[in-house]
């Protein structure tokens, strides 16, 4: 395993919390850590760049020493217009663990690394993972198909191997792992960490519209609907959230341009009130706290670990 120790021994079960829009804020990322997984939330998720250094303190100060680490998410690619003043508030607070998505990680590595953080990069396919492992990255998160949100096309089992082939640093996988035993398959892989986002957005600590977390109580995998017409990037969404905010889940094929702004323009972008969820969802049966989720996760965890 290329976890480091003093990480990997802080955590009950390992996982990390993934950032979620409109889903994760403070309170989920400490309920996660304080519980023992890593909590994340996507720096977009903090509407002004003041709200979002608020954010960072609060967390910093929280969260004792021996806590497992926090990460934020934040996007690299060309269009996002907050960049570059979110990287500088993350090298203020010395964020422990920084994300990247959509884009390479290049802008982001030296910054972190100056301070002793680590940069994971977020990709869905090998070649952005050969991409990104270029870049000088610690980890690659590997989004395979199934996961909320944006996601891949590969499996978890074929990904995880081919990306061994040529990278050792930390690997995490994401893709419909809403379990312990899940969590432990991901380990098996080769991967060091499982990355957990549907699983936790009907917690009492996520900042997600209750209609959005009883729509996912309600939800199975069947009601899940893959498509790149709302951000221009191949997305699962939730079929009922679609139909109510006016799309027809049955000819969503137009690929969208993507162009992300600022997160204080947000409430313009027709996917504000479409909520996403991966092929997971089917686990999910009732809001309830973080650290019930990961108690349950670590128990299940544990029953399969050999």
């Amino acid at each position: 395993m290329s976890l480091p120790e003093k990480i990997r021994d802080r955590l009950r079960v390992p996982a990390i919390a993934a950032p979620m829009f409109l889903v994760s804020g403070p309170d989920l990322v400490m309920a996660a850590c304080r519980a023992g997984i890593i909590g994340a939330f996507p720096a977009n998720n903090a509407r002004s760049i003041d709200i979002l250094d608020e954010w960072f303190g609060q967390i910093g100060k929280a969260l004792p020493a021996d806590a497992p680490p926090w990460a934020v998410n934040i996007m690299v690619h060309r269009t996002y217009a907050r960049l570059q003043e979110e990287l500088e508030l993350v090298v203020k607070h010395r964020v422990p663990i920084v994300i990247t998505a959509l884009g390479s990680p290049a802008a982001v590595v030296d910054a972190v690394h100056s301070y002793g953080g680590i940069v994971l990069a977020d990709v869905n396919s090998v070649t952005f993972a050969r991409k990104a492992a270029s870049t000088g990255v610690d980890g690659l998160i590997l989004v395979a198909a199934g996961a909320g949100g944006h996601t891949g096309q590969i499996a978890g089992f074929a990904f995880v191997p081919e990306v061994r082939e040529f990278f050792k640093g930390i690997v995490v996988l994401g893709g419909g792992i809403g379990s312990g035993q899940a969590v432990r398959a991901a380990e098996l892989l080769g991967a060091d960490l499982a990355y957990l986002g549907t699983r936790f957005i009907a917690s009492a600590e996520s900042i997600a519209d209750p209609a959005y977390k009883q729509m996912l109580i309600d939800s199975t995998a069947e009601d899940i609907v893959l498509s790149a017409s709302l951000t221009g990037v191949p997305a699962n969404w939730l079929k009922a959230s679609l139909i109510a905010a006016g799309f027809d889940p049955t000819a969503m094929t137009e690929k969208k341009e993507i162009n992300l702004g600022r997160p204080e323009d947000s409430a313009k972008k027709r996917w504000r009130d479409v909520w996403s969820a991966g092929q997971g969802v089917g686990v999910v049966h009732a809001v309830e706290p973080v650290q019930a989720i990961i108690d349950r996760l670590h128990t299940e965890y544990q029953s399969v670990l050999k």
